[in-house]
């Protein structure tokens, strides 16, 4: 029989994203697409997701915080082949 502590081994830990954690991050997504087009909407939709993230004061990025964004964009009646990465995180 297994203790209710186990399961704390296996928790990733929390991540605390920076500006500079985003901006690399958004470097290495951007730096795996060819097409001009490509980047240049990810880029739109990575800098919109930024300027999200970082108007609200919160110490760790997870999955609550992309959900709550997924909803964001849902709000704003976009095409739901626009969203449905984000609620797949």
């Amino acid at each position: 029989m297994r203790k209710k502590n186990d399961k704390k081994k296996f928790a990733r830990p929390k991540a605390r994203l920076s500006l500079p954690d985003l901006d690399q991050s958004k470097a290495a997504v951007l730096g795996s697409l060819r097409s001009p087009e490509s980047q240049r909407v990810y880029r739109h939709a990575i800098d919109e997701f930024i300027e999200c993230y970082c108007s609200e004061p919160r110490l760790y990025f997870n999955r609550t915080v992309v959900m709550r964004y997924g909803i964001r964009l849902e709000s704003r009646h976009l095409v739901p082949g626009t969203i449905v990465a984000v609620g797949h995180f």
